[in-house]
C-alpha cells in the first residue's frame, strides 16, 4: 500500500524509485482497531500519520464532557495533533479510529531529517501544510458565517465519501449542529 503515499508525493514532485525507497524507509506501519486511540490528550505525539486505510477523527472534549470534532481523516490524508507534534509537547486533542485503520507513522525526527536531506520532500511538506492552512481557514470561516444547511451542503460537496464512513452523530458534531438538525438537513424534503 506504499503506492498510496508515493502517488500523493508525486502529485507535487516526481520521485525516482531509489528516492521513494529512501523516503519510505523513514516510516513505520501500524494497524489500529476500531475505537483505538492514535493520539490521546496529555500524551506525547511522536508521529504524523498518513492514512493508508480506514477513517479517523480528531476531537477535543470540553470541561462539560462534550466532544467537539475538529477533523476527520481518510485514506490518503494526514492527521496528528500538529501543535504537539511540531512543538514536541503533550497532546491537547484526541485522535481515534472510527473504523480499523492502517497508518504510516513518520516521527518528527525523521521528517526533519528527510526535509534537511531532500529538497523535494521539504517542498512536498510545505505544499501540504499550505493546503492544510487554507482548509483550516475555510473551515473556521464556514463555522462563523454559514448556517447549518450551508455547512452541511459544503461538507457533502467537498467530501461525499465521509457520509459513507462516518456515523451521523459525528457529522453533526463536526458541523456544530444537533443530530436532529442533521436529520432534517438530510431529509428528502430539503
Amino acid at each position: 500500500m506504499s503506492y498510496i503515499l508515493r502517488q500523493q508525493i508525486e502529485k507535487i514532485t516526481p520521485l525516482t524509485d531509489k528516492e521513494f525507497e529512501y523516503i519510505f524507509s523513514h516510516f513505520t506501519t501500524k494497524k489500529f482497531k476500531k475505537h483505538q486511540f492514535v493520539v490521546q490528550e496529555g500524551e506525547n505525539v511522536p508521529n504524523d500519520f498518513f492514512i493508508l486505510d480506514g477513517c479517523l477523527k480528531s476531537y477535543f472534549t470540553d470541561k462539560n464532557g462534550k466532544e467537539h470534532i475538529l477533523a476527520f481523516g481518510m485514506q490518503d490524508w494526514w492527521i496528528t495533533d500538529y501543535e504537539a507534534y511540531y512543538n514536541q509537547s503533550k497532546a491537547t486533542i484526541n485522535i481515534d479510529c472510527i473504523e480499523k485503520s492502517e497508518l504510516l507513522c513518520l516521527s518528527f525526527q525523521n521528517r526533519e531529517k528527510l526535509c534537511a536531506e531532500m529538497h523535494k520532500i521539504e517542498h512536498f511538506f510545505r505544499k501540504k501544510t499550505n493546503k492544510r492552512n487554507v482548509a483550516l481557514q475555510q473551515r473556521i470561516l464556514s463555522l462563523l458565517s454559514n448556517n447549518a444547511k450551508e455547512k452541511y451542503d459544503q461538507l457533502l460537496q467537498l467530501y461525499p465519501q465521509l457520509f459513507q464512513k462516518v456515523p451521523k452523530q459525528l457529522i453533526a458534531s463536526y458541523l456544530g449542529v444537533t443530530r436532529e438538525t442533521l436529520s432534517r438537513l438530510n431529509s428528502p424534503t430539503k
